[in-house]
């Protein structure tokens, strides 16, 4: 095994750096661990891991009333007749559309 003995240096803004750290405390996943894993996948797949592109999601500010209004009465009724999905079945259209 190699030794590890180079150093990343990266500014980040305080509250992002405090939310991310949060998150890798739970899962028990040093930083250091996540950087590293990172650049080996960098080298693997010739490129950034995962996409870089800005989803194009609704949310409420910008939708009118209208817009909002109707999607939540489309919601309403498909719960009240028992025409949803199950929560896999949502869960897979959702990163269909990621």
């Amino acid at each position: 095994m190699a030794t590890k003995s180079a150093n990343v240096t990266a500014r980040v803004q305080p509250e992002i750096k405090r939310q991310a750290e949060a998150v890798l405390e739970k899962i028990g996943l040093p930083v250091s661990v996540l950087i590293d894993t990172l650049y080996r996948q960098i080298i693997m797949t010739g490129g950034v891991p995962y996409s870089l592109t800005v989803p194009n999601l609704p949310t409420r500010d910008s939708l009118t009333d209208s817009q909002f209004n109707t999607m939540m009465e489309k919601g309403y009724y498909q719960a009240s007749s028992n025409d949803g999905l199950s929560i896999n079945e949502a869960f897979t259209e959702i990163r269909e559309e990621i």
